[in-house]
Order: C-alpha cells, then structure tokens, then sequence
C-alpha cells in the first residue's frame, strides 16, 4: 500500500508541473501580445521619425523603415521654425518647481494626517479626499480668474505655485505609506526631544523613499506632459514649454511627419528614463504595505 502511494507523488507531481508550465506560458504569451499592442504606437513614431518624407507617403505604408534618417532628430531639434532648447529650459523650470512643491507640500501634511493626533483630523481628511471627485474643468475658470486678478497671467507663477499647497491623491498615497511606518519610532524620537518638523524631515522622509519617488515621476510626468495649463497662462513665445511648442512646430512645418515624430520621441524620452530608473520604488512606493510594520 505505501508502495503505491510512493509511487503516485512523482506522478501527481509531474502533473502539477507541467500544469503550472502551461499556465506560465499561457500568462506569458497574453503579457507578451499586451506589450506588442502597447508599442505598437512607440514603434510607428519612432519609424516615422527615421523616414524621408517620401517613404511617409507611400502606399501601401511600410512598418519597418527602408532607410533609417537618424539626422532627422537633429534637423528637427535645431530647426529655424522652433526653439527647442529653451522650450527645454522652460519645461525643467517649470518641472523642478512643481516635483520639488509636491514633494514638500505632501510629505508635510500627510505625515500630519498619519502620526499627529489633533480633535477633527479625519473629518478634515475625508474632506480632502471629497475634493478628488472635483472634475478639474469645474475649478478651471475661478481658477483662472483668480491668477488674473493676482496678475499672474503670462508668468509660470499658476504652473508652479499650486503644487506647494498639496494634492489630495499625493496626501492619501503618502498618508497610507505613513500609516505603515512604526510609530514607536516616532514615540522615541519625541522622548530625544525631537520636534515634528525634524521627525518629519530625519525619519519619515528617509524611510518613505519608495512613495517620495512615486509622487516624483506622478509629478514630473503631470508637469512635463501637461499641455493645457501653459496654453491657458502663457501667451509670450518665450515662455513656451515643449508641449506648446510641439504644436507651434507642427502648425509651422505644414505637418513634416518626421520631424514631428522625432522632436515627439525627444520630449517623451525623459519620461521614459525616469520610469526605467525609478521602476523599482515606484512599484514600491504603490505597495502600501512596503513601511516598517508596527
């Protein structure tokens, strides 16, 4: 009878095997075909970017380039008919700002949230959360009517001044990575006669790297990307961000496709390096249960 039992595991186990190899091929080949559909576009751009003009044109169009134009980058970059270079200087003006705003302004007041006990905090914080359902076209016009009274039109001032008084998904991201931290470390470092201000900048700050870093590319990619708040406040060409001026460029060249693509691919390639290097604390950061427990 244990003969047999023996002898029944290594089959029950082979299997088992062969079961989970099928299921990880079969997972593999659905994330594989999702990433071949994701960069599908990515390819197309950057294809269209190493084109000549006349090889964009043709019919039936060719997926793979029948000549890669790499000058097509540096043509495009440092064409009379746009300003790249300091739509660059403006755009990480405006980024640096609004990551360095972000991070101050919602590290502060989600550690207040998460580790400072005062009468009537969670009722505050329910009602910032309640302003997430806001749609941001609702807020869009006071808005702006109040940069115009304050007489910040035409300046980066709107750009950058709002993310120093915190968004309420950066504080409830931060808030739930506090949460997670031991406040008996908090305790000792009351009993040492540390104030809340230090705890917050020497202990809190350190031990939330991974959420610090996942509000620092949400925030890099909302200001790098963000197209409609430079178009509504800045009118001066010199003050233009890369956004703004991937459409001047557009509408000045009458669309040269591959020019268009290749600045295109320029200004998204930061966003993408980003991504790479901070994969690992964003994936982290996003793991509310990544803190030291207690």
């Amino acid at each position: 009878m244990s003969g047999r039992v023996y002898a029944g595991k290594p089959a029950r186990l082979s299997g088992r095997r062969s079961r989970n190899r099928t299921a990880n091929l079969l997972v593999f080949l659905i994330l594989t075909a999702g990433a071949v559909i994701i960069l599908s576009p990515v390819w197309w751009m950057f294809a269209t970017s190493v084109k000549s003009m006349q090889e964009i044109m043709q019919y039936p169009p060719t997926f793979i380039p029948e000549e890669f134009h790499f000058k097509n980058y540096v043509e495009a970059w440092t064409s009379p008919a746009a300003n790249f270079t300091l739509w660059l200087v403006n755009t990480l003006i405006i980024t640096v700002f609004v990551v360095i705003g972000s991070v101050l302004s919602n590290s502060f007041v989600a550690y207040g949230f998460a580790k400072i006990r005062f009468k009537g905090r969670d009722v505050l914080f329910a009602v910032v959360l309640a302003t997430m359902m806001i749609p941001g076209f609702v807020t869009m016009i006071p808005q702006y009517i109040l940069f115009s009274k304050l007489q910040w039109m035409n300046s980066y001032l709107p750009l950058i001044v709002p993310p120093f008084f915190a968004s309420a998904f950066y504080i409830f991201l931060l808030r739930q990575f506090y949460m997670t931290i031991s406040t008996e470390i908090i305790e000792a470092a009351k009993i040492d006669g540390a104030s809340h201000l230090r705890i917050w900048s020497r202990i809190m700050l350190p031990l939330a790297k991974p959420a610090i870093a996942t509000i620092t590319i949400f925030s890099f990619n909302g200001a790098w990307n963000d197209f409609l708040g430079p178009l509504l406040y800045v009118n001066d060409e010199a003050l233009y961000t890369l956004q703004i001026g991937l459409q001047t460029f557009k509408g000045t060249n009458d669309t040269q496709w591959h020019y268009l693509m290749a600045a295109s691919l320029l200004v998204l390639l930061p966003v993408i390096l980003l991504f790479f290097f901070f994969q690992r604390y964003f994936i982290e950061g996003m793991d509310l249960t990544a803190g030291t427990k207690g």
